[in-house]
């Protein structure tokens, strides 16, 4: 073979796929919720607000109200004299994000407002977060 051959043939070089690291982890959290804690799975949700969108689409969701730093799971299940849980979500360390200063100001304000806002690095946190949460008394509300 001569020198042109071989290039035509060169293997290309693999590169690994960019993983959505933190998307797997909230998966396989929701997973375990749906199995061990059905009636909480019922109640939780995910907040939508981060992810590559074209400018359009995301002025378009900015204008219905997406706003930036809104925490990404929410429980409203009132538990310890709190009315519901708010999770902002990272990945396990050393695949975890820094947590942003409008992550931060939410979570201010919406302990403000009486919520247990807190943020977790990874599944294994989160869950151990919301055992801990779920063993909490219920908030008694006055009707």
């Amino acid at each position: 073979m001569n020198a042109v051959e071989l290039k035509l043939f060169k293997p290309k070089a693999v590169r690994a796929k960019s993983g959505d690291r933190e998307g797997h982890e909230q998966a396989a959290l929701m997973l375990e919720i749906e199995l061990r804690h059905p009636d909480v799975f019922a109640l939780i949700y995910h907040v939508p607000n981060g992810g590559q969108r074209h400018k359009a689409v995301a002025a378009k969701l900015k204008g219905q109200g997406v706003k930036a730093g809104v925490p990404d799971l929410v429980l409203p299940m009132a538990r310890g004299g709190f009315f519901g849980l708010y999770i902002e979500f990272k990945a396990t360390p050393p695949n975890d994000a820094a947590v942003s200063i409008s992550q931060y100001t939410w979570i201010r304000q919406l302990s403000e407002q009486g919520y247990l806002a807190i943020v977790c690095r990874g599944h294994f946190d989160a869950m151990e977060q919301l055992r801990a949460y779920l063993r909490l008394e219920p908030t008694r509300v006055a009707v």
